[in-house]
């Protein structure tokens, strides 16, 4: 467990499934292209491994929950669609992970670590301070253990996460980190970002064009049979099916906790329940510079911290308020607003030198000057608390929903075996009546359809379209309890025929004639613009509206046109009257004419230089990288340092075909 300096604040209900469910594909970018197909090595690996890197294992059971965190972060709102996507995800999956593994192996090879300080600083200081630091209050132990899980995840899991990303980062600045960019370079990026265009630009919309295509039905069942095999299988797979539900939200409102549960389970937890010593201390944080890249801090700096934070030490002993010192001078943003106050404390939860010092003081009393890896440190303990136990009703609110959970979580289990033990004697209708259950029995309905009762579930689909023909009643847990069901009927999927699909057909035809004439009826207004020197008449005698933007840069977006790095970013190449070819953009044909370019000035340059400095070696940074883990592992391949198990292989694609065709 991470050892944190700040305290726990209030309990947040902060919602991570964001970023913790993504971290390991956030991990490392998907450095080299390509994918499973590339020649590894195929050798003999434990059930489960999927991969092997430099005797590091990836097993299928990762594949499948970076397949997941992928389809999650980039396509949040698929629900039952997800299953659709993972044929197109897995092979990125595998060889992002892959990369993972080969950068981490050289990693160690060079000797290069990740220690627990740097981690507890990511984590305060970094990109998940906002879930953990608040405000810049850790959230707490429990809240901290009960945030991961909620993602699946264990502290040690996620800090060994952490330990990772900061391996990655470290011999990328070794391998890239010397990555130079011209004057030449900074100066041309500086123009193309900050050169500005005011252009007139004729539109014409695909909605006009669409107003003007009336298909007969002979050339709608021409283009159908010209395109039949976009339409085979257009009618998914279906299936009827009837089942009963046993609704967890109503056994929930039936069950109740009582005082002797609580005591038993308080009696068999009390360990978890003890309250470690504590104190409630402010402090007064002057920081030291971090290490340079001899691993050893600037001494001068260090002596400078030391000089500043005896001075506030004298002011204290001189009478001054310790409240008001911190709000000045403290380097700890989270708690200097607060008086440098971080609240309770227990131990193991900071850093040993602040730790010892922290529990030696006495209530009310100031420490000398701490020094830890993060600075010196005031220290000042405004109240202590002794180690203890508590009471069985202090911790009730924290007992009750977890007991009340497992009781639901049994009762519902117990009733859906009992209901299905009953429906495979008697039948499905007569034992839910039994027991005041209603049933639904469905027409055929595809994998995302909603269903009575229990919605959009993935889960229920998924045990429906897996089930054979004449299966017996089985059960599946969905999100809102218990479901016992039987398979009625199932239809294949099918190709509609012309009646069944035409108007689907009618749109497909629109869609596709429209497009072509509005790339010809933009050609066309380009052209006679182009040979009158005048857009704005070519525009009226079109029937195309004509706006003018204004200045705008490579960044920006214009209406009905769009963002100006696509087609648009013509303009940027033009010289005012000049008109452009046809554009396509937002879906409208666009023709335009530049009317002005706002060049930037050198003063403009002066001031963002060091910024596009910046941003071009990093970009350079990531394609040095980039080379140097393609050309890594293709070593590593080439030596047999990266083998594939073709078993869990044919597993994992075999899952996805059996998804696709389900």
């Amino acid at each position: 467990m991470i050892r944190f300096l700040q305290t726990p604040g209030p309990i947040k209900k902060i919602i991570l499934s964001g970023i913790l469910l993504v971290i390991c594909a956030a991990m490392v970018i998907a450095f080299v292209p390509g994918g499973l197909a590339s020649s590894i090595g195929i050798g003999g690996l434990a059930q489960g491994v999927i991969a092997q890197v430099g005797g590091e294992e990836i097993t299928t059971d990762q594949v499948n929950r970076t397949l997941d965190s992928m389809i999650k972060q980039q396509f949040p709102q698929a629900g039952a669609q997800a299953n659709m996507l993972r044929p197109y995800f897995s092979q990125r999956a595998l060889d992002q992970l892959i990369n993972q593994k080969v950068i981490l192996v050289e990693a160690g090879r060079l000797g290069l670590r990740a220690t627990d300080d740097e981690v507890r600083d990511e984590i305060q200081h970094g990109k998940y301070s906002s879930y953990f630091y608040p405000e810049g209050k850790f959230v707490g132990t429990e809240q901290y253990q009960s945030m991961l899980s909620n993602a699946n995840l264990t502290p040690q899991s996620f800090e060994s996460s952490i330990k990772e990303e900061i391996l990655i980062t470290k011999l990328m600045n070794l391998i890239a980190g010397s990555a130079n960019v011209s004057d030449l370079d900074v100066h041309r990026e500086f123009e193309q970002r900050n050169v500005k265009v005011k252009f007139d630009y004729a539109v014409l919309t695909r909605d006009q064009i669409l107003k003007t295509i009336h298909p007969g039905d002979a050339e709608l069942k021409a283009f159908y049979d010209a395109s039949k095999a976009r339409y085979i299988n257009a009618i998914p797979e279906q299936r009827k099916a009837r089942y009963a539900l046993i609704d967890s939200a109503k056994v929930e409102a039936k069950t109740e906790v009582t005082h002797a549960e609580l005591e038993s389970y308080y009696n068999q937890h009390r360990d978890e329940f003890r309250e470690p010593e504590q104190v409630n201390v402010r402090h007064i944080l002057i920081k030291t510079p971090p290490a340079g890249a001899d691993g050893k801090p600037d001494q001068k700096g260090v002596e400078e911290a030391r000089a500043k934070a005896a001075d506030i030490l004298k002011q204290l002993k001189g009478g001054a308020k310790f409240e008001d010192l911190a709000k000045k001078y403290s380097d700890d943003p989270g708690s200097a607003a607060n008086g440098g106050s971080l609240g309770w404390i227990g131990k193991g939860r900071t850093v040993p030198e602040f730790e010892k010092a922290a529990f030696s003081v006495a209530k009310g009393g100031t420490s000398d000057l701490v020094q830890s890896s993060y600075g010196f440190h005031i220290i000042h303990v405004d109240d202590k608390k002794e180690a203890g136990l508590k009471t069985v009703d202090e911790v009730k609110a924290q007992i009750e929903p977890v007991l009340k959970q497992q009781r639901v979580a049994q009762a519902v289990d117990r009733q859906a075996r009992e209901l299905l033990a009953d429906a495979k004697k008697a039948g499905l209708d007569k034992a839910a009546a039994a027991k005041g259950i209603q049933v639904v029995t469905t027409d055929f309905f595809s994998r995302s359809d909603s269903l009575p009762g229990i919605g959009n579930s993935p889960q229920f689909a998924e045990a429906v379209f897996g089930a054979s023909e004449k299966a017996p009643l089985d059960q599946v847990q969905i999100s809102q309890g218990t479901v016992v069901y039987e398979l009625l009927g199932t239809k294949p999927a099918a190709t509609p025929s012309y009646d069944e699909i035409r108007s689907r057909v009618e749109t497909d035809f629109k869609d596709e004639r429209s497009s072509s004439l509005l790339g010809q009826k933009t050609q066309q207004l380009s052209d006679r613009a182009k040979a009158g020197h005048d857009l704005k008449k070519a525009a009226k005698e079109a029937g195309a509206t004509v706006k003018t933007s204004d200045f705008v840069a490579h960044d920006g977006q214009v209406p009905d046109l769009g963002s100006m790095q696509g087609p648009a970013s013509v303009a940027f190449t033009m010289k005012p009257g000049e008109i452009s070819g046809p554009i396509q953009g937002a879906g409208n044909g666009i023709v335009l004419s530049v009317d002005d370019v706002q060049e930037p000035t050198p003063e403009t340059f002066v001031a963002k230089q060091d910024e596009i400095r910046d941003s071009l070696r990093g970009r350079k940074q990531e394609e040095l990288f980039t080379i140097f883990v393609s050309n890594l592992r293709d070593q590593m391949q080439k030596s047999g340092k990266i083998k594939m198990s073709q078993d869990e292989m044919k597993k994992l694609s075999g899952s996805q075909s059996r998804e696709e065709g389900e």
